[in-house]
Formats: C-alpha cells, structure tokens, sequence
C-alpha cells in the first residue's frame, strides 16, 4: 500500500513539474515585458484638484518600432494581470493577434491601480473619483500632441 501511494506522489510532483514547464513555455513566447513610469508635474485634474506628481506606470512588450497598441484593463486590475500565459501567451506571441515583433503593445496601470499614482499618494479624500479622473487623464493625453509618443519613447 505504501508503495502504491509512493508512487502516485511521485506522478503528481511529475505532472506538477510538467504543467509548470509547459506554462512557463508558453508564457516565454513573446518578449520580455519593460516597465516605466511617465511623471507628470503638478497636474491639474479637471475637478480642480492639483496633484504635484502623478505618476503612471506601464509595461511594454516589443520593439518601439512597431505598430503601437494600447491595451487597457478593467477597473479593478493592473497591467500585470494581462501578463498570464493565459492572455499575453495566447496573444503576444509570434503569429498570434498582437503579434510582439510587429506590434509594440503598451499596458498601462490605470491612475489609482497597479503601480500608478493612489489617493493615498497626495489628495487621499480630496482625489477625484475614478470615472471623472480617468476621463480627464483620457482628455489631457489626447490633447497633448505627441503625448503617447512622449510617454512610452515612440
């Protein structure tokens, strides 16, 4: 009996190896991810309100040559949570939809997720709610000419 369950430890630690090197392998199709910040000084939200630093975190995959793609998160994740092998090694890889060496994909944390500026970073009760500082960052950036290019070295 203790031979029988020996040996059906043995075959789990072995699957359990396996599913890790094959996860691992997939995830090692695509380019490794670079993360940045971008730092923008005394920026002025359109409530008013004026953060002296706020910062935005991003990760990029590929080459700045390629076709830029923006890929956004929900509202309660992070641009880490796009890098599974369940969606950036399902997409990034060669041939696959956003293919890292034609395309040059930019994951930004949202302000107030992942490693992006916080409330607790500066206004805390005074920082403005999500939907409006989201909307504002979206305003000012497509107002600004060049912005994305100057955020992420395009």
């Amino acid at each position: 009996m203790s031979r029988s369950r020996a040996a059906l430890a043995a075959a789990l630690v072995l699957i359990s190896v396996t599913a890790i090197t094959v996860t691992g392998a997939m995830a090692a199709d695509y380019p490794a991810p670079k993360e940045g910040d971008w730092i923008a000084k005394d920026f002025k939200f359109h409530t008013g309100e004026t953060m002296p630093e706020l910062k935005l975190h991003y990760t990029t995959i590929g080459e700045p040559s390629g076709q830029p793609v923006l890929v956004l998160h929900g509202s309660g994740g992070s641009a880490a949570n796009m890098l599974t092998p369940t969606f950036a090694g399902e997409l990034f890889g060669p041939g696959q939809a956003l293919d890292a060496s034609k395309y040059y994909i930019i994951l930004p944390d949202s302000v107030g997720h992942g490693k992006s500026s916080k409330p607790s970073d500066g206004l805390k009760t005074a920082f403005p709610n999500m939907i409006t500082r989201t909307w504002s960052m979206r305003s000012t950036a497509s107002l600004r000419k060049g912005s994305a290019s100057s955020i992420c070295g395009l």
